[in-house]
């Protein structure tokens, strides 16, 4: 019955976002023909077939499709963003490839406008007016806990917390005897787990909620096929380890076996693919800039020392992957040799070695470093996928020997070419313990966000020359 109304709900919510995509795209219509002299509304209605298969897939992608009532009001005007700027780049691609000279660019950008603004307003709508009410005591779900220990108040908590979520706690079930016949926060004990089924015979449960402590092991399948059977929606916690840095992803392996990941690496498979779309659209600029000064940067590094005009280093990158690293040459061609003998002038605190004056680098070499023209080559290193625009500092080989285990979690992304240690305060930072702590601040809160506003920031760090060696 439950799921049968959900795909009900899940069918209205599909029928209302292809009247939303109607209403947007004659709204800009209208909007865009004032000015660009468009041709009749007929000829654009193409775009709208190709919208309604990419919308629905990008708004289930997204969970949108689904219930939102324990999603937060940011989070879903974030999704629809997404949703939003990732249908406009395939929009906007497939304008290319049918008629790049027949459709206005001015009418695709009042679209998204008016599709994001619609469907922020109907979705915001719809959350608002259930919570109320939910809140009011309508269209609310009764879930029983089973288990009374820390995870399972602290779950009670939680429900109680979000009225507009419209869950109500009927009440708990024992797994030991620890709280036998007592009331917890105020909700009634309603017996033994040996009674679940009878239980939820008694009472209107719509979900059962198994919440058993890491020290207590039962077996819960007994009950799943007679709940099932009584049309009950089980749940279970799985409480067995608590990583509070690590991403968790549950998932079946093959259909078969369920698994439970912990991701070092805060970022899902669609947010990988927007960075690595911002990735390839900043490579093609850095290497459109870099092909333009390319002859004048060679020829300057060329009539400054002897030596080839790039430089090519080994460089870890993600996981422990081997890559070569470019810049233009800023030193001279002994420079590795050279290192050796001023380890000891060594100005950092840890595995990364940089000293202020340092007397391997050329005039040249100099000037490219403190305005960062030295690093336009790493733009091919971004393009290939070995770099990102934004990450962590790529280490050489030999410092990764001498890091500490937890220096490893740097390891965990694409080095980029720059980041939050270089915005706050780039070679001014001498210990590297700092340097480790930003990159997994970085890595722990990543959003698309804040990789442009590193970017922003980086450009003005570059014209400002700040801490520049």
């Amino acid at each position: 019955m439950l799921k049968e109304q959900a795909n009900f709900i899940r069918r209205i919510g599909i029928l209302a976002d292809l009247v939303i995509l109607l209403a947007a795209m004659v709204l800009a219509y209208l909007f865009r023909d004032q000015w660009d002299g468009l041709k009749p509304f007929h000829d654009y209605l193409w775009i709208l077939g190709i919208a309604f298969v990419l919308w629905y897939f990008l708004l289930s992608q997204q969970g949108l499709y689904g219930s939102i009532r324990r999603r937060s009001l940011s989070d879903i005007v974030i999704s629809l963003g997404k949703v939003h700027l990732l249908g406009g780049v395939g929009l906007a691609a497939a304008i290319f490839l049918i008629a790049p000279r027949e459709f206005s660019r001015g009418l695709l950008l009042s679209f998204l406008f008016f599709s994001f603004v619609l469907m922020s307003l109907e979705r915001i709508a719809v959350r608002l007016g259930l919570g109320h009410l939910r809140r009011r005591g309508y269209n609310f779900r009764n879930i029983l806990i089973v288990g009374t220990q820390k995870k399972a108040q602290k779950l009670c908590s939680l429900i109680e917390e979000h009225a507009d979520w419209g869950l109500r706690v009927l009440g708990f079930v024992q797994i030991n005897h620890d709280h036998a016949d007592k009331d917890i926060k105020g909700i009634k004990t309603l017996g033994g787990v040996q009674d679940l089924v009878g239980i939820c015979k008694e009472n209107p449960v719509d979900e059962v909620i198994f919440c058993p402590p890491k020290s207590f092991v039962f077996d819960a399948e007994q009950y799943l096929q007679e709940l099932e059977e009584l049309g009950v929606t089980v749940s279970v916690s799985l409480d067995f380890y608590e990583l509070s840095g690590s991403r968790k992803e549950l998932s079946l392996f093959q259909g078969e076996i369920p698994l439970l990941t912990f991701h070092c690496n805060s970022l899902d498979a669609q947010q990988n693919f927007i960075k690595r779309t911002l990735d390839i659209c900043g490579a093609i600029v850095g290497l459109t800039i870099a092909a333009v000064l390319f002859p004048f940067i060679a020829l300057a590094i060329k009539f400054d020392s002897p030596g080839p005009i790039l430089f090519g280093q080994a460089r870890i990158g993600l996981s422990g992957r081997i890559f070569k690293f470019w810049k233009f040459r800023s030193m001279h061609i002994d420079a590795e040799e050279r290192k050796k003998d001023l380890l000891a002038r060594n100005e950092m605190q840890g595995a990364i070695f940089k000293i202020r004056d340092d007397p391997r680098i050329t005039r040249v070499g100099r000037f490219l470093r403190q305005t960062s023209l030295d690093e336009l080559p790493q733009f091919w290193n971004v393009l290939k996928g070995e770099m990102s625009l934004v990450g962590t500092r790529p280490p050489t080989v030999d410092e990764v020997k001498t890091y500490h285990p937890d220096h490893l979690k740097r390891l965990s992304a694409k080095p980029g070419i720059t980041g939050l240690w270089q915005v706050s305060g780039r070679n001014q930072i001498r210990d590297f313990d700092r340097v480790v702590e930003l990159d997994c601040i970085y890595l722990d809160n990543w959003r698309f966000v804040n990789d442009m506003k590193i970017l922003l920031k980086t450009v003005y760090v570059v014209l400002k020359r700040k801490g520049a060696i």
